[in-house]
């Protein structure tokens, strides 16, 4: 599956804890990338300075859904299945409201 256009939701839904360029305290989860251009597309694409996290991220049906709207809701729902578990059950409740 090819990226949709002006969607982003892969550099908005998850976290990531690890500094990156212009993020030197990583990223929260549902926060916006500062390299997220206005097109909703990544300005680190071909750059070595990019996250690994988001060099392996690949779109796929399953996690990018059939909007923009479900690739954020799905993509928040991995985030908190993807936390230790104490802070998945605190942040539970908080999904797709």
């Amino acid at each position: 599956m090819l990226c949709r256009e002006f969607c982003g939701a892969c550099c908005i839904a998850p976290s990531i804890s690890r500094p990156y360029h212009g993020m030197p305290q990583g990223k929260l989860a549902g926060q916006r990338c500062v390299h997220l251009d206005a097109n909703l597309r990544c300005e680190l694409f071909d750059d070595p300075r990019r996250p690994g996290y988001c060099s392996t991220f690949a779109a796929e049906r399953e996690v990018c859904g059939e909007s923009r709207e479900q690739a954020l809701v799905i993509l928040a729902e991995l985030e908190v299945l993807t936390l230790p578990p104490a802070s998945a059950a605190a942040n539970l409740a908080g999904v797709g409201t």
